[in-house]
């Protein structure tokens, strides 16, 4: 009788600890999506603040400001239940919109040397190093929610419970310089 209570004693300490395992992953995984959705924030700024620069744009050259607003358009809304995939995919289609832009400016210098033109892309420097920024917070949560999972014996849990490791955000040719404008 007492060997079935430490049985029964041992299983319910098991499954308890499996419980908490299991919700600290689900924890974790929501500061995953958290530090996503911090990204998503200073994506939409960002192309807000591009939009602006279109604004300043559309008085120099009608054909690159329509090809621009179909960029904008076109571009994929980042939520926090967006992959990373798709963060370096909004990440190109700001890039080519950003390139537009340069052309426009370079064939008009006076656009570049106005002080709405300087302000604006101020502002968009600025929303890039806080894409930067976001991304260096996703991945170090993404490292400590994949530790977590991979950690024996947790890793059991996250094994029995569907868990996977989370993807980082990689340096690309592109971003391993700060943007010079």
């Amino acid at each position: 009788m007492i060997a079935l209570f430490v049985v029964l004693g041992i299983i319910v300490l098991i499954a308890l600890w499996g419980v908490g395992v299991y919700n600290g992953f689900i924890k974790q995984h929501e500061m995953v999506d958290n530090a996503m959705a911090q990204i998503a924030a200073q994506v939409e700024s960002r192309w807000d603040a591009l939009s602006n620069l279109m604004q300043a744009t559309k008085n120099y050259q009608s054909h690159e400001a329509e090809t621009l607003t179909q960029i904008v358009k076109a571009r994929s809304g980042i939520d926090r239940h967006s992959s990373v995939q798709d963060v370096v995919k909004d990440d190109y289609a700001f890039q080519k919109a950003l390139r537009s832009i340069d052309v426009v400016v370079e064939q008009y210098p006076d656009l570049k040397a106005s002080q709405v033109y300087q302000t604006t892309m101020d502002s968009v420097n600025q929303y890039e190093n806080n894409v930067r920024q976001s991304r260096m917070i996703f991945n170090d949560t993404v490292t400590r929610f994949n530790r977590m999972i991979k950690v024996f014996p947790q890793s059991i849990i996250a094994g029995m419970t569907g868990f996977q490791a989370e993807e980082y955000f990689k340096a690309s040719p592109e971003k391993t310089e700060m943007p010079q404008w």
